[in-house]
């Protein structure tokens, strides 16, 4: 289990590295942070990503930013937590949605917050402090400090 620990970090530094030569000052960290199989960060335009000192991101995560991500320290995702920044404008029919180009509007994770697996994070999102996003959940409204988020679940249940 170490070896393989040992194997994920160094695979983390070379990619940290590679990210850095090729956004220059579009990426930042304020420390070192680790991340699992399939982590993907992606800045187009003149986008930028912030993460802060010792998060953490399981197995493929992505980060894709045409504005701004910014991700305080000490923040855990769970596997397959995908953050966009922008949208597609999708509002003049006779024009092809793929040339309509792009919404877009910067996305705040505060500190210490624990976003659970397969949650989709979207544009103009702020995230406070030390909350909790439920697996499965797509956020697209700010959440307070301290709040815990989970889907409601509605079972249906028939006699047989």
């Amino acid at each position: 289990m170490l070896l393989l620990k040992i194997y994920f970090h160094i695979i983390a530094l070379c990619k940290v590295i590679f990210y850095k030569c090729i956004y220059v000052n579009q990426f930042s960290q304020t420390g070192y942070f680790s991340f699992r199989k399939g982590f993907t960060l992606v800045i187009e335009s003149s986008g930028k990503v912030q993460i802060g000192r010792g998060c953490f991101f399981n197995n493929y995560c992505s980060l894709v930013a045409r504005d701004s991500i910014q991700i305080g320290e000490g923040t855990l995702f769970g596997e397959n937590v995908k953050v966009y920044d922008h949208n597609h404008c999708y509002n003049k029919t006779e024009v092809p949605i793929k040339k309509q180009g792009y919404i877009t509007s910067p996305v705040v994770i505060g500190r210490h917050c624990w976003i659970a697996s397969n949650v989709v994070i979207l544009k103009g999102v702020t995230i406070g402090n030390n909350s909790v996003i439920g697996a499965g959940c797509v956020i697209y409204k700010n959440i307070p400090d301290n709040t815990v988020v989970v889907n409601e679940q509605k079972l249906l249940y028939r006699e047989v």
